[in-house]
C-alpha cells in the first residue's frame, strides 16, 4: 500500500480556484486568477522541488492536466524535480469528457475513478501525488482516499471561489506532521490522516 498525497494552494478563507494565472479557471466569473503569484518565493519553490522529488507518479483532474500539458513540455529543465517529474513520470488523468490524452507519459483512467485510485494505492511503490485538481480532490476526500494533505495557505482572502472542502467531506482527524512559514508569509502545513473525529466538552465537570 502506498500513500496518496494531495498538495494544494489555498487562501486563508479556503479558496483554491485559479491560483496560477489568467485563463486557468474563470468559472463562475472568478475575478482573482493568479492570486498566488505575488506571494511565490524561493522558500516555496524549494519546498515544491522537494515534494516532487518523492513522487512516483501523479493523479490529475482534467483542468490541471490541461494546464500542465500546455506548459511543462515547453519548459524542460533536467535540474528541476518539477520539470522532470511532470514530463517524465506517469500522470493518471481522471476525466468525464476526455477520450484520449496526448502527453506521452499520461494515462487516462477508465471506469470508476475511486476504484481505479484504490487499485493504484494498493500497488507497491512511492507516493501517488495530486497537485491542484480541486474537483478530483473533492471526490478523493468523499471516498476517504487521501492519506496526506500538504496545504500552502497564503495571506489572502477572496470570498467567492471554489474551495478545498465541500459537501461530502468525510469527518476525520488529521495530525500535523510538519509546518513552516515562507518569507512571503505563506504557511506550509503537512497533515496525515489520524482517525475518527473525537468530541468532548470545554465546560465544567460536575460530580454527582
Amino acid at each position: 500500500m502506498r500513500p496518496l498525497v494531495v498538495t494544494m494552494f489555498l487562501t486563508m478563507d479556503g479558496v483554491v480556484q485559479a491560483p496560477g494565472g489568467p485563463g486557468e479557471d474563470p468559472a463562475g466569473g472568478f475575478a482573482y486568477e493568479g492570486w498566488l503569484v505575488p506571494h511565490f518565493d524561493e522558500d516555496l519553490g524549494e519546498q515544491i522541488e522537494e515534494w516532487f522529488t518523492s513522487a512516483e507518479d501523479f493523479l490529475l483532474g482534467r483542468g490541471t492536466y490541461d494546464i500542465f500539458h500546455a506548459s511543462w513540455p515547453k519548459m524542460r529543465d533536467e535540474s528541476s524535480a518539477v520539470s522532470t517529474g511532470l514530463n517524465d513520470k506517469v500522470k493518471h488523468v481522471a476525466s468525464r469528457t476526455l477520450t484520449a490524452v496526448e502527453w506521452d507519459t499520461a494515462r487516462l483512467i477508465e471506469g470508476d475513478v475511486a476504484e481505479a485510485v484504490r487499485a493504484l494505492k494498493a500497488s507497491d511503490g512511492g507516493e501517488l501525488q495530486v497537485h491542484g485538481s480541486p474537483g478530483l480532490v473533492q471526490t478523493l476526500l468523499r471516498e476517504d482516499l487521501v492519506d496526506e494533505l500538504r496545504l500552502v495557505v497564503f495571506p489572502v482572502t477572496l470570498g467567492p471561489g471554489k474551495r478545498l472542502f465541500g459537501e461530502g467531506t468525510v469527518p476525520r482527524t488529521w495530525r500535523l506532521t510538519a509546518s513552516k512559514v515562507t518569507g512571503s508569509g505563506a504557511l506550509i502545513a503537512t497533515y496525515q490522516r489520524a482517525g475518527e473525529v473525537e468530541v468532548g466538552s470545554m465546560g465544567p465537570e460536575y460530580e454527582e
